[in-house]
């Protein structure tokens, strides 16, 4: 019993060393009270639940009202100004020498547009033209036939031919009735007939000659001499369709929007000089199917301008799908379905005075 008191003895006496230790004359204690609850809320606490509860209620009150009260207006459909742009260019290459409008120009149809130069094509003309010379003094030599001069050659040879073989033909003559007489041999005989013979063919050549001469060329050659004319002609015609394009003319009434290259820059060809717009202004809409049930090619639709500050009418000549890229996806929980969209144009019945592209036109329905 002594060891046990012992050990628990040491035990406390080190407990007590490790312990912190506190003066506890300093520390008051207040006794617990009834009115000392650790429950209960304090007044501003209740305040602030009042306040979250009313204004709760004043939102839901108000989503209530709207939800029973407030209506969706009609859906905006908005679409904006179109017109027709080209693009001016041409098939000459070369340097731009004069530009005769300027952006925003409003320019009429045939209206000089721009000059543009290039010798190369110049020189490519006058080589054309060169050998057009060629082929037409080629064919004129054909046409005229052979000369006089070569003619009277041909002539005088066969005349000449003509005078051989006569005395040729008196020799073989004589000689034969010498011959038959016993004169003169078998073979002075043949060689008079063999000289005879010869002169003949000779003015058989010689008339020949003369008349080819006379003649003139053959119809071959005068339908290959044409064909050369033709050949150089389609050359010149071809260097001067490029340059027909040298001045650019406007195609149609309209305005000129952008001009590409400035004055002595190269251009290629085809190349864009500068850009035309139209006066064929029209609106374009993006409706989805839902709204076309009363539109057509021909329908009439009332619309407003606001940059005008103008209602007017418009008349629907173009209705197309855009492609599923351009669905409107619906909600399938709400048992709707997907909707295409649809591309529509519509062009005013009269021009509209400072109406543009790019405007905002707004959709208000067909008109009656």
């Amino acid at each position: 019993m002594e060891e046990k008191d012992t050990i628990k003895k040491g035990t406390e006496t080190s407990q007590e060393e490790y312990a912190p230790k506190h003066d506890w004359k300093d520390v008051s204690v207040r006794p617990a009270t009834a009115d000392s609850n650790p429950n209960e809320v304090s007044g501003k606490d209740k305040m602030l639940i009042v306040t979250i509860s009313g204004i709760l209620l004043v939102v839901l009150a108000l989503a209530i009202v709207g939800f029973v009260f407030i209506k969706q207006g009609p859906e905006t459909i908005q679409g904006q100004g179109e017109a027709t742009e080209i693009r001016i260019s041409g098939k000459l290459p070369g340097r731009v020498m004069e530009i005769y409008v300027e952006e925003g120009q409003h320019v009429h149809a045939g209206d000089t547009l721009v000059r543009i130069s290039s010798k190369l094509v110049d020189a490519q003309l006058k080589e054309a033209k060169a050998m057009e010379n060629v082929a037409i003094a080629g064919k004129e030599r054909v046409d005229a036939g052979t000369r006089q001069q070569v003619i009277q050659s041909a002539r005088d040879i066969w005349q000449q031919a003509q005078s051989a073989t006569g005395i040729a033909r008196k020799t073989y003559e004589r000689m034969e009735s010498l011959y038959a007489k016993g004169v003169v041999s078998a073979q002075k005989r043949d060689e008079a007939k063999a000289a005879y013979d010869m002169a003949r063919s000779g003015e058989a050549a010689a008339k020949s000659s003369y008349e080819l001469a006379a003649a003139g060329p053959i119809k071959e050659d005068r339908n290959a001499s044409s064909a050369m004319v033709a050949v150089a002609q389609s050359g010149v015609g071809k260097v001067d369709a490029l340059l027909d394009d040298q001045y650019l003319l406007a195609p149609c009434d309209g305005e000129i929007i952008v001009i590409y290259p400035n004055v002595s820059e190269l251009i290629a060809t085809g190349a864009p000089v500068m850009s035309l717009q139209k006066d064929d202004h029209w609106a374009v809409f993006n409706m989805r199917e839902t709204f076309l049930k009363d539109i057509k090619n021909g329908t009439k639709l009332k619309v407003y301008i606001p940059a005008l500050d103008k209602d007017t009418v418009m008349k629907v000549f173009y209705i197309k799908d855009l492609g599923t890229y351009a669905n409107w996806q619906a909600t399938k929980a709400t048992g709707d379905y997907d909707a295409r969209t649809f591309s529509v144009k519509a062009r005013p019945e009269r021009p509209i005075a400072n109406f543009r592209p790019g405007m905002s036109v707004i959709y208000k329905g067909v008109a009656d």
